[in-house]
């Protein structure tokens, strides 16, 4: 089982608004929340392009190393969601690998880490560096594959944005969509999650009631 992190079991995507709002202003763009939440779990790169388009490159350095400044300051406000920790280690109990599958820097993985407390339940762990290219492209889920020696048939992914969909089904895995990162259902299921939770806590009691493996996770929760 493949798991984003932000917004999927810590609450930090709204912190990355909070944080790239900050950025824009700085590097002197206005951009509006809902525009930056929209585009939150990019490839950074991406994100800047989809936001800034022809300033991007003149922008981008000024624009990310703010961002890692403002965020690096939220960081007291970062929490694991409700169920988050009971989720992974309840997978990893049922014989289930555990993947961390993001592609955070490695200071903000590191503090993320330190947040779930749950290393002892994981079986590896992906980061920014792993990868040219971040999500949407597949290239992360093919590294927690490549790492994890399972194919995509045996995988399933937890995310929590339409890019964590994209980047799941473009690798072949089936994707579980949780709401917490602030993404509607509606919008997740358009993207081809296979199934919606409402976030950790939800996703824990079901995993619990039918043990559900692989990526028929949650098949059953369509109604």
């Amino acid at each position: 089982m493949l798991f984003d992190i932000d917004g999927t079991l810590v609450d930090s995507n709204y912190l990355h608004v909070v944080a790239w709002m900050h950025a824009f202003q700085t590097a002197g763009c206005q951009i509006e929340a809902w525009r930056i939440h929209e585009a939150i779990g990019m490839d950074s790169g991406k994100l800047l392009e989809r936001l800034l388009g022809e300033q991007a490159d003149a922008l981008a350095e000024r624009a990310k190393e703010e961002h890692s400044r403002r965020y690096a300051e939220l960081g007291t406000l970062l929490q694991p969601f409700d169920g988050a920790q009971q989720l992974v280690r309840a997978v990893a109990e049922s014989g289930v690998k555990v993947v961390l599958a993001t592609s955070a820097p490695h200071d903000e993985l590191k503090r993320l880490r330190e947040l779930l407390d749950v290393d002892d339940a994981v079986d590896t762990v992906t980061n920014a560096e792993d990868v040219d290219t971040a999500k949407p492209a597949p290239d992360i889920v093919h590294v927690a594959l490549e790492r994890s020696g399972v194919s995509a048939s045996q995988a399933v992914f937890i995310g929590d944005t339409v890019w964590d969909v994209r980047a799941a089904n473009n690798a072949g895995v089936a994707c579980i969509a949780v709401e917490s990162g602030g993404v509607h259902e509606y919008a997740l299921r358009q993207e081809g999650a296979a199934a919606v939770f409402s976030g950790a806590r939800e996703l824990l009691g079901q995993f619990q009631r039918d043990r559900l493996t692989g990526p028929t996770v949650g098949s059953e929760t369509d109604d």
